[in-house]
């Protein structure tokens, strides 16, 4: 029977969900951010378990690392494009786990790229300098220079720049 796992990935603890193909809730349990006890947790479910998806947030890094490098297939679930329902009544880091897996099962998760470990450092470099102002906006395409194409050529000669 095939397996789901949402893991909703806070700095301090997890909740991991593993739900099957009727969206029943076979596990669930908040647990230390410990690879060895997530894993555990993972475990039972292993030869069963179509993916595991964990909401991409600040740390998700080691996580995704951890379960990868054990053979997990793992997905990493964009948050900003997820968009629960109005009127759910039942919320909270349980519920967000078992919906990251039924997104999974139905095949509606919206998906982020797990960026390779070896351009992580860059990237967030890049995006801390973009977030704090540091890199300056691109500038405005009609700010630039117009360009000298033949068609502006003979006007460029007689007045000693471009027309447009």
């Amino acid at each position: 029977m095939n397996k789901f796992s949402g893991i909703d990935l806070h700095s301090n603890n997890s909740v991991v969900v593993v739900s099957d193909e009727a969206d029943r809730i076979v596990y669930q349990r908040r647990l230390p951010n410990d690879p060895v006890q997530i894993q555990a947790a993972l475990a039972p479910h292993r030869e069963d378990l179509v993916g595991v998806v964990i909401e991409a947030t600040f740390n998700w890094y080691w996580l995704v690392d951890d379960l990868m490098k054990e053979g997990y297939v793992v997905h990493l679930a964009n948050p900003a494009a997820i968009r629960q329902y109005d009127g759910l009544k039942y919320s909270g880091d349980f519920a967000d786990a078992a919906y990251l897996a039924q997104l999974l099962r139905l095949g509606l998760l919206p998906e982020g790229y797990i960026y390779p470990p070896q351009g992580r450092q860059v990237r967030d470099l890049s995006r801390q300098a973009d977030a704090t102002g540091a890199v300056p906006d691109r500038p405005d395409p009609g700010d630039r220079e117009p360009v000298l194409t033949p068609d502006r050529w003979a006007d460029a000669g007689r007045t000693g720049q471009a027309s447009g």
